[in-house]
């Protein structure tokens, strides 16, 4: 009896392959002079993470630096754009420090800025400086009004690039002199000019005049400013990267000391403030049991979903006063990559798994201490 072939097996439908939704997140990231290093290494560690999407970043001064450095980058070659880009920033930034060629080379032993030659003149040259700095402003000791980092941005990042990116927003941070209030450079209109007026310090540099109004650092005013991400992003994880200590356990006691810690309590005010009025207004919607009146205001709904994350160099930065800020030699921004890439690394570690389920900081709510 011939045998009935057998009907074909039926092939099972190829199953889709799941990719797993990105984390929307945005970044806040502060301001901090060269230490703004150590936020290039946070960037460098969260570029190479897939899970994360980058939906806006606030940037004041080296975190505006930062800022645009990552979106030329993005639109250049996506992530691996965005981290060559912020690489060539900070290679540039230690080119231009003026012991950098004598640093790497075997003279750099003897007479480099960590030669134990120079290192007893180290702080009298610094505290004439400071002196002088104290005595003339900028527009008597830099009439040519001369930024290297005007130069370095021009060298490093493409504007029509950042202008015209598609990959995430921006939102950068400066002082207006004559009234002290922030304002918030944003994405489609960014220039060089916009960027160097968020990080302009009055006693370094003369203010940027922009459309006829003079602006300082925007560290005076918002370091760095969060409203704009919670109000005008889709995101409801926001990462702040903060670059000056909340926290020393030790009194300022010598007159460089004191000035450091006065720095880093002035650059963190506004962010304090910042911080203890968003945790306000979600205490005060969480105990009125966001009450519809309220949620009118979309502002407000986007605080009441808002997750706050915070990633601080810690232990690791708190080694070095404020005055290494202004160091920029290659080996020092190096160092300060290295130690924000393991903080990230640590973070993600710890906390990844908390990203679009809930906050991992708590915000402060008392007005008084």
């Amino acid at each position: 009896m011939p045998r009935t072939p057998s009907a074909p097996a039926l092939k099972k439908p190829a199953r889709a392959a799941t990719r797993r939704p990105r984390l929307r997140i945005d970044l806040a990231l502060q301001g901090g002079g060269s230490h703004g290093a150590f936020t290039w290494g946070v960037l460098d560690r969260l570029l190479e993470d897939e899970r994360l999407e980058i939906a806006g970043v606030s940037g004041t001064s080296a975190g505006a630096m930062n800022a645009v450095a990552l979106a030329a980058g993005l639109m250049d070659d996506g992530r691996e754009g965005a981290r060559a880009a912020l690489r060539r920033f900070w290679t540039r930034v230690s080119d231009a420090s003026p012991f950098s060629q004598l640093h790497e080379s075997p003279l750099g032993a003897l007479f480099g800025p960590d030669s134990p030659w120079l290192k007893p003149w180290i702080a009298p040259l610094q505290q004439a400086a400071q002196y002088m700095g104290s005595q003339l402003s900028p527009y008597q000791l830099n009439p040519l009004n001369l930024n290297p980092l005007r130069d370095i941005l021009a060298d490093t990042v493409d504007f029509e690039a950042v202008r015209a990116c598609d990959r995430t927003q921006l939102f950068i941070a400066a002082t207006r002199v004559s009234t002290g209030e922030l304002r918030i450079f944003r994405q489609g209109e960014l220039t060089a000019d916009m960027v160097l007026a968020s990080a302009c310090l009055p006693l370094l540099f003369q203010a940027v005049e922009i459309d006829g109004e003079g602006y300082w650092d925007g560290g005076y005013a918002g370091n760095p400013a969060l409203l704009p991400l919670i109000a005008e992003t889709d995101a409801d994880d926001l990462l702040l990267v903060q670059i000056n200590p909340s926290r020393r356990d030790t009194l300022p006691t010598s007159a460089e000391d004191i000035l450091d810690r006065a720095s880093e309590v002035t650059f963190n005010a506004s962010l304090i403030k910042e911080l203890r009025t968003i945790g306000l207004i979600k205490e005060v919607l969480a105990d009125a049991g966001r009450p519809d009146g309220a949620y009118r205001r979309p502002l407000f709904r986007r605080i009441d979903d808002l997750r706050l994350h915070r990633l601080d160099a810690g232990a690791g930065l708190s080694q070095f006063g404020a005055s290494s800020k202004t160091q920029t030699n290659r080996a020092f921004l190096q160092q300060l990559h290295d130690i924000g890439r393991q903080a990230a690394d640590t973070w993600l570690a710890e906390h990844s798994q908390h990203l679009g389920q809930r906050s991992t900081f708590t915000l402060p709510t008392e007005l008084m201490a």
